[in-house]
Formats: C-alpha cells, sequence, structure tokens
C-alpha cells in the first residue's frame, strides 16, 4: 500500500481509502473489470462507498495516467492499471478480456509509421474470438 499511496501523492492526488482500495484492485488483477465489478468486490471491505465513487475515482486516475480504460465494444469501460500500449484479446462468449504479449507486434509501430504519413502518437488493438473454455461449451 505504500507504493500506493507514493504513486497517488506523485500525481497530486489526495490519498483516500477509496483510492487506495481501486488502485490496488487494479494492480493486482488480470480481470479488466467494469466499474460495476470493482464495486461488487470492495463494497464489503467499504460498505459506505458508492458506485459513483468509483465511477468518479476511476475518472481521475485514468485522467492522472494511473489506469487505462478500455472500450472493448460491449457498452461499459473496463479498467487496466498497466498503463503501457499493449493488445488484449476479448473473448466473445464469457467477455473475459486479456493482455497479450506486446512483443508479438514489436514491429506494427513502425510498421504504420512506414506505410503513412502519421506521426503515431497512440494505439489501442483488440482481438476478439472465443476463449478454450466458450469454446469447448460450444463443442459440447
Amino acid at each position: 500500500m505504500e507504493e500506493i499511496t507514493a504513486l497517488l501523492k506523485q500525481k497530486g492526488l489526495k490519498v483516500t481509502p477509496q483510492r487506495l482500495a481501486i488502485l490496488n484492485f487494479l494492480m493486482h488483477t488480470n480481470e479488466h473489470p467494469t466499474a460495476e465489478t470493482i464495486y461488487k468486490k470492495l463494497v464489503s471491505d467499504f460498505p459506505t462507498m458508492s458506485l459513483a465513487t468509483v465511477y468518479k475515482t476511476l475518472e481521475v486516475l485514468k485522467n492522472t495516467g494511473l489506469i487505462q480504460e478500455l472500450n472493448v465494444g460491449e457498452g461499459s469501460f473496463r479498467y487496466d492499471a498497466k498503463t503501457t500500449p499493449h493488445p488484449h484479446i476479448v473473448c466473445l462468449g464469457c467477455g473475459k478480456v486479456e493482455d497479450l504479449d506486446e512483443s508479438i507486434f514489436k514491429d506494427l509501430l513502425e510498421e504504420v509509421k512506414k506505410h503513412t504519413d502519421y506521426k503515431v502518437v497512440g494505439q489501442k488493438l483488440y482481438f476478439y474470438g472465443y476463449c478454450p473454455a466458450c469454446q469447448k461449451k460450444m463443442n459440447n
């Protein structure tokens, strides 16, 4: 928690129990949860925390660069504490979102620059398919 407290202070943010809890949760999960999922996971430990507080906190953390917001096309945003650019894969069956190893695409940015006149300043890359568990359900 000291590391998270230091991160919040470094960004000039007030350290609150809710901010600590939300950022800690995101830093220790690979789930890429929605705001609602975060709220459900934390409300038992923070009964006075509202869903609105979770949304406001996520917005503050996103705007200060401590987390990234993912729009994988399902009508709600997902959140990720890994803020370096990296691709994701989304299961169309269960909705799971997973990180992909960015080294797979190490040459992609250079190829985009080579084939366009754009100065590339960022990227978001999503792949869609069916995870092994959903494939298994589909084949039964």
